[in-house]
């Protein structure tokens, strides 16, 4: 039987919808199990202190425009043995440290617990 040209499209949008919310749906599940992976590796690493440096700041904005901006604050410390490590801190505490602050880190894996300013004469 001879099918009109139009048909053929009749068959093949549904398919590109199916496979398009199929990926999206993967990302999403990949998403979710990559931050409980994340959150639970986080709670085995132990509650380390160590002395370290504060050695950068940044900010990032993401979003604005048309949508509400958030932004996300970074600081940079440098422990005694010149390794470097980036965790995101709350806005308050990145108002409240400056580069070349001194003083003890407190971290659990890659969550940054606290940061203990050693006061300099």
């Amino acid at each position: 039987m001879f099918e009109a040209p139009g048909d053929f499209i009749f068959d093949i949008v549904p398919m590109f919808f199916v496979a398009f919310f199929i990926i999206i749906f993967g990302i999403i599940i990949f998403a979710m199990i990559k931050g409980i992976a994340t959150w639970n590796s986080n709670n085995d690493a132990p509650r380390l202190t160590v002395p370290a440096k504060i050695v950068a700041k940044r900010m990032s904005i993401q979003g604005g425009g048309e949508t509400r901006a958030y932004n996300h604050y970074y600081i940079t410390f440098e422990v005694d043995s010149g390794d470097r490590m980036e965790f995101q801190v709350k806005d308050l505490e990145y108002g409240q440290l400056i580069e070349g602050d001194m003083g003890n880190l407190q971290f659990q894996g890659t969550r940054y617990l606290e940061f203990t300013r050693i006061r300099q004469n």
